[in-house]
């Protein structure tokens, strides 16, 4: 799997889609945003940033867009500070040793693809890289082979 990467997700016919959007997306966030299509439910778009962290979007109703990031105590990286500030998702002030993670907007975001809040964060909080987590959603959401396609190097 790439290290930093783009990705479309969407559901077609009775199965998955999956599309690389960009092997290094850390700050396209109009081009990924464009990539949505207003459709509710949508496609998903998940950017995974040098592993550190990944930013999951999708469309809501009446055409808003709908976020999250799996770390919103890393304002530094120029993405995830464009997501928090764009979608006012409140960023975390952490010590500078605390390695955990903190999951932060809108963490209902795959409820109506059968992924519950409450399992979406259990994999947020696990011990895991930010792919290997969008890597895990994949897997319950049932679209594991067609993303590890995508994004193979």
């Amino acid at each position: 799997m790439l290290p930093s990467f783009a990705v479309h997700v969407a559901r077609s016919g009775t199965g998955w889609e999956a599309r690389l959007l960009a092997d290094d997306a850390s700050s396209e966030l109009p081009a990924l945003e464009a990539a949505l299509t207003g459709e509710w439910p949508g496609p998903f778009v998940f950017v995974v940033d040098s592993r550190l962290y990944f930013v999951a979007l999708t469309s809501g109703p009446g055409g808003m867009v709908r976020a999250m990031i799996s770390d919103g105590a890393l304002p530094e990286f120029l993405l995830a500070a464009e997501v928090m500030e764009r979608y006012g998702i409140e960023g975390v002030e952490v010590d500078a040793d605390d390695e955990s993670e903190h999951p932060a907007g809108d963490l209902d975001l795959f409820a109506d693809a059968g992924l519950p809040r409450a399992d979406l964060e259990q994999i947020l909080l696990a011990d895991l890289w930010a792919d290997e987590m969008v890597a895990e959603i994949a897997g319950r959401l049932g679209f594991a082979d067609e993303l590890a396609a995508a994004v193979a190097p």
